[in-house]
This record gives structure tokens, sequence and C-alpha cells, in this order.
């Protein structure tokens, strides 16, 4: 055994790379894990269930979409499912002069959600950037 007596050994150092190598790993992961908000291309405004009145808007097309996934334009049925011809058809529905019209989705209860995305979609590729889905009252 080394009994060392009156010999003392140097003085601790702190080492502070290990310190930065693991900030800079958790900075990593940090960056590596965060997610960033999307920002929608579509302004949807939806609407209460609960109100008073109805609001009348003189520039609206209505849109529905029945539980078959059968799309309708201002009453007039849309051959193609596709979303180009359902901005066609919510192209020429929209009026060419004045504010911008707003198209209001009237989808069924059982209608198959993909029915009304591609709705929205054909919407926004036909320049409508105010959406809205009609709802009906709770019965009392």
């Amino acid at each position: 055994m080394n009994f060392r007596r009156g010999s003392r050994s140097a003085e601790p150092e702190i080492n502070l790379i290990p310190l930065i190598d693991v900030v800079l790993v958790i900075i990593i992961f940090l960056m590596l894990t965060t997610t960033f908000s999307k920002i929608s291309g579509l302004e949807i405004n939806l609407p209460s269930a609960e109100s008073a009145g109805a609001e009348s808007v003189p520039n609206e097309i209505i849109v529905a979409v029945t539980a078959a996934g059968e799309v309708t334009v201002n009453r007039q049925p849309v051959a193609d499912r596709s979303i180009e011809s359902l901005a066609t058809a919510l192209g020429k529905a929209a009026p060419a002069g004045g504010s911008e019209p707003v198209v209001v989705i009237n989808a069924d209860a059982k209608a198959a959600h993909q029915s009304v995305i591609d709705v929205m979609q054909a919407a926004q590729r036909a320049g409508l950037g105010h959406v809205t889905f009609a709802t009906q009252a709770p019965a009392q």
C-alpha cells in the first residue's frame, strides 16, 4: 500500500467540454422533435348551432352533399365527383362582380368526410376563401 502523507494531489478542475456536448445533444433533440404549425389556406367560419335567427347572406353558394356522396351546387347536380369538376361548378356559380360569395356546405350527417373535404379543396381552387357549414338547431 502506498500512503502519501505530505504530498497533496493537484486540485480538481472542472471540465466544461462534456457539459457543452450534453447541451448540444439536447438542442439537437429539441430541434428534431419540434412540431411546426401549418397555416390553413382557407378561412373557415363555423356557425353556432344555437343561434337566435339565421343571417341572410345575399351572395352565397349552397353546396349540398348527400349521404351517398352526391354533390349539388345551387341545386344543380355535379356529374363528376372530382375536385376539378367541383371547382369549375363553384367557379360558374360565383357571380362575376361584387363581394366574394360565401360557400355554405350543407352535408348530411352520414356523408363521407372525404366528400366534404373535396368540396373545401374545390372552393380553395376556385378562389373562394369564405366557407361555412350549415347546422341544424337541436330538437327540444
